[in-house]
């Protein structure tokens, strides 16, 4: 089972609210989960998706976090082949001739567009990561199943039909898998931590190949993403870390009692998703952390075992494509994923 070296001592306190600013917090926290179902369900259902990614960006700043969005995606695809050549380069032509990109936040930056299915990566450093992310776009959820049960995110977490996971349970993990294969295959929009379990955030785990099988299975794009949480100083914080013998209150009041936080959310070039779960998960891992060291090492982690899941590394049935080449069945769902898009990268601040 996948485990963590993170604990207490890796948790660190910045600067604090004083006791007002605390209750108003609280209050207002109450105010947007008491609300939020009852807005849901009167709203019509092609409005939606934009109610649940304000209410997720008010959440984030009820807990006194600022969300900060980079996307590299744009800027990777307008490379020449001859200088990087793999999948971001062949839809550089296609963003340079449709190019209807946002300006002054007018359109906001999104996974994908509505009714694309992909899977959304990123290390897991506490439950914030699930508000995070939706309120860049709403999603679902492949998450620890007793979060149906937490006192403030289990509403929540039935509202994202959330996927449940049980890690003491990897034989179920093959369902798990199938179900998100179809989720993506009808067009959903799945994040996942294919960790394993929460890291600090400056140290972090391998990720484990399991989940991405969906992904090759559904023959849907992964969208990996750096998450980081930034103190009023711009240096990396461990504030949201869920770890050790933490609780779910505990790490709430930590949270609410901070001060100044930012949560950068970072959208590297989409990985095709091949044939091979480990290949991608290789693939996604590098690009989720590309050269920054882990404090704490890989060495206290544990994969999951391949027999322990419903598949093994498959053989090919067909030939194996050449490390630079691509399907054009997949390119041009890579164009569809990036139209409407702007050229350059391009970083917003919400909130």
């Amino acid at each position: 089972m996948p485990s963590s070296p993170c604990g207490p001592n890796c948790v660190e306190a910045v600067d604090r609210v004083g006791t007002a600013r605390l209750a108003g917090r609280l209050a207002q926290v109450a105010g947007l989960l008491v609300s939020f179902p009852v807005v849901n369900a009167i709203t019509p259902r092609g409005r939606r998706e934009a109610v649940q990614r304000g209410y997720a960006q008010a959440l984030l700043g009820c807990l006194g976090m600022r969300l900060r969005v980079v996307d590299n995606r744009v800027a990777a695809a307008t490379v020449s082949e001859t200088a990087r050549p793999d999948l971001v380069s062949h839809i550089g032509t296609a963003l340079r001739r449709d190019d209807r990109g946002a300006r002054d936040g007018a359109d906001p930056v999104r996974f994908a567009p509505k009714d694309t299915g992909v899977l959304v990566i990123t290390g897991h450093i506490g439950w914030t990561d699930v508000v995070v992310l939706a309120a860049v776009q709403p999603l679902g959820f492949v998450a620890r199943a007793d979060l149906i049960d937490w006192p403030l995110l289990g509403r929540l977490a039935k509202l994202m039909r959330i996927i449940p996971i049980e890690r003491e349970k990897l034989r179920a993990l093959p369902g798990v898998v199938d179900t998100i294969a179809g989720r993506l295959a009808a067009g959903d929009r799945i994040a996942a931590f294919p960790e394993g379990t929460t890291w600090c955030g400056r140290a972090f785990g391998r990720m484990r190949p399991a989940l991405f099988q969906a992904a090759v299975d559904a023959g849907a794009y992964v969208q990996p993403v750096r998450l980081r949480y930034l103190d009023r100083d711009g240096a990396q914080c461990t504030v949201c870390g869920f770890v050790g013998e933490d609780t779910f209150a505990s790490s709430a009041a930590r949270i609410l009692r901070s001060r100044g936080m930012v949560a950068e959310i970072t959208l590297e070039p989409l990985e095709y998703p091949g044939l091979d779960r480990r290949d991608l998960a290789r693939r996604c891992e590098n690009a989720v952390r590309g050269s920054v060291p882990s404090r704490h090492g890989g060495a206290d982690t544990e994969w999951i075992e391949a027999s322990a899941t419903r598949v093994q590394d498959p053989a090919p049935a067909v030939p194996q494509r050449a490390p630079g080449q691509r399907g054009p069945g997949m390119r041009r769902r890579a164009v569809a994923l990036f139209r409407g898009r702007g050229r350059d990268a391009k970083s917003v601040r919400i909130g």
